[in-house]
């Protein structure tokens, strides 16, 4: 049986996920402020996905889905451009993170995040692909490269290798897009991650309190949340996303019904004085 979303939910979500024609984000100003309200977010999944989405907030409907023709979508193009200044501007974490899913992240959220997917340097040399760690000895030469460049600087010209390789790098949070370039043609500018963040990317909280504040940062602007959900939103697998929720229920943040489904306390409060 699916489970159905209560109205007063959905209704919190709206305001907090800007699906309200009167939350419309036009500008970047306004997505980067609501990045670091909601924590963090999807860039292009439309409302079959669950979680906050930009692309959602654009359209500012609770029902958008993407259409087919993409080029020609006024909102899914609006969307796009907003992703690229978003990205040059430098002040929202973008990447391709684990499990494919590409994620807006607030400042604030990035050193729980990099405590889950992140790796040592002793780490990088023995979980990381040959190709990976080519591409990563260039950037910490160069520090920033254009696609191009970066595969004919590392050696890697197997175009297939090199999109893991880089996928492999963001995935860990190592690597990071730091401009979109058009002209001449189109390409990314490639980073390290620690060079744009540096102080978020120093910090080392332990993974439970990593899991517990990427819990909150989800439940606060969802009002609830069940079974699976917060894996499928961060890429989390069930059961850190389960110990993060219970993390919560601990201090007395949320509250579990049943099984697998946990409520933000304080909206369920302040439902029930209405």
């Amino acid at each position: 049986m699916a489970w159905v979303i209560p109205p007063e939910i959905e209704e919190f979500r709206d305001q907090n996920w800007h699906r309200e024609g009167t939350l419309r984000i036009e500008t970047a100003q306004e997505a980067e402020r609501f990045i670091e309200r909601v924590g963090f977010t999807a860039c292009l999944t439309d409302s079959r996905q669950p979680g906050p989405s930009l692309y959602v907030a654009v359209c500012g409907r609770r029902d958008a889905v993407m259409p087919h023709n993409v080029q020609k979508d006024p909102e899914s193009s609006h969307t796009w451009r907003l992703k690229d200044e978003i990205v040059g501007r430098g002040k929202i974490y973008y990447a391709k993170m684990a499990r494919n899913k590409t994620l807006f992240i607030a400042p604030r959220m990035v050193p729980f995040f990099n405590t889950i997917w992140g790796m040592t340097r002793r780490e990088q040399k023995k979980k990381l692909s040959e190709e990976s760690r080519a591409l990563l000895k260039v950037l910490r030469k160069e520090w920033e490269m254009g696609t191009a460049d970066l595969r004919a600087g590392s050696g890697v010209k197997d175009r297939r290798l090199f999109t893991r390789a880089l996928d492999e790098l963001q995935a860990a949070m190592i690597v990071i897009p730091s401009e979109v370039v058009y002209m001449p043609k189109f390409t990314y500018i490639w980073t390290l991650a620690e060079g744009r963040f540096p102080e978020e990317m120093a910090q080392k909280p332990d993974r439970m309190t990593a899991l517990r504040e990427i819990a909150r940062s989800f439940l606060k602007c969802a009002g609830m949340t069940a079974q699976g959900e917060l894996a499928r939103v961060t890429g989390l697998s069930r059961p850190e996303a389960g110990l993060g929720n219970r993390a919560l229920v601990e201090e007395g943040f949320a509250f579990s019904p049943e099984p697998g489904n946990y409520h933000l306390r304080l909206l369920s409060e302040l439902n029930w004085n209405k």
